[in-house]
């Protein structure tokens, strides 16, 4: 199943009008007619998750889907950035504040710098969802989102050192600090 946008997804998608949940917009934001249940996974906790939503967006009318076969294994959700490994030596160390604007500006710089030329499209998805992401849920769903992508295009071990580096920078979840 590789979804599409529909018009209705088009409206969603634009400023001031938001009825759906971040990770809804992010699937959204996501269906191109490339991608597949496999790359939404990530996004969700168990790969049943992903299929409930993508589906609830197709019979909700937002994405269209030209050939409705689902896979019968979706990949295992990505979905490690929760809490930090433990600490390695490294030279680069952070003493910084946590700070969802800290995850921002270092997200926007790995879609810069690892999505640009390679995908101008994902990359301009990426920094459309980076803009409207108000919370450490909405930041790691995003996050999730361009690792994937890091993992297919530059190996599992660069995904990992950025995983950890936004472990580093993103508030705990009991944190209020922007």
């Amino acid at each position: 199943m590789f979804p599409t946008k529909t018009d209705k997804a088009r409206d969603e998608l634009q400023g001031g009008q938001r009825t759906l949940s971040q990770r809804e917009r992010a699937l959204l934001l996501m269906a191109d007619g490339r991608r597949s249940l496999r790359d939404f996974s990530p996004l969700f906790a168990s790969p049943g998750e992903a299929e409930q939503a993508l589906q609830g967006l197709l019979n909700r009318g937002y994405l269209h889907c030209p050939a409705a076969d689902v896979p019968s294994a979706p990949a295992a959700p990505v979905d490690r950035i929760a809490e930090p490994p433990p600490a390695a030596a490294s030279a680069d160390h952070f003493d910084g504040k946590r700070s969802l604007a800290t995850t921002r500006m270092f997200l926007f710089d790995i879609c810069e710098r690892m999505f640009v030329r390679r995908d101008p499209r994902f990359a301009q998805q990426m920094r459309d969802a980076l803009r409207e992401a108000r919370d450490r849920e909405a930041m790691l769903t995003i996050a999730a989102l361009m690792l994937s992508e890091v993992e297919k295009s530059a190996g599992a071990e660069r995904a990992e050192s950025l995983r950890a580096r936004i472990a580093r920078l993103l508030p705990h979840a009991s944190e209020t600090v922007h």
